[in-house]
């Protein structure tokens, strides 16, 4: 992956990867975070149905959905899970609150959730969740 700014072939691929995690737990809010001094972002997946007793079961739905997806430009092992009580998904949901409507989020240099970042890309929300 580029160590640059986050470039647009990522973010499609976190995009198509969340269409079809949604499809395994509701997500809440979904970031690429890269934090400063850091190589390459990470994409964090936030959601109240993740927990410590199916974090392991959840991360192998991470790595399904990659081998399903087989896109160079997604790599599983920057996905970090997390639920939706964490600081950085609670973050991303004040976001969403206060600009309700926007279609996504990209912020510089700022802290976010605590750390400090070189750059933020929040995913719109609600992200849609496929009927069951």
């Amino acid at each position: 992956m580029d160590q640059g700014p986050l470039v647009i072939d990522q973010l499609d691929a976190g995009a198509r990867f969340l269409d079809e995690f949604q499809k395994y737990v509701p997500v809440q809010a979904a970031f690429w975070l890269k934090e400063s001094d850091e190589g390459e972002g990470s994409l964090y997946v936030a959601s109240d149905k993740i927990t410590d007793d199916n974090f392991d079961v959840a991360y192998g739905e991470v790595l399904r959905i990659a081998g399903v997806l087989h896109d160079p430009h997604f790599d599983p092992f920057q996905v970090k899970l997390i639920g939706a009580d964490d600081p950085l998904a609670k973050a991303a949901l004040d976001v969403h609150r206060r600009y309700p409507g926007r279609t996504a989020s990209r912020f510089y240099g700022k802290v976010f959730g605590g750390l400090p970042v070189d750059e933020v890309y929040l995913y719109s929300s609600p992200i849609p969740v496929p009927a069951t």
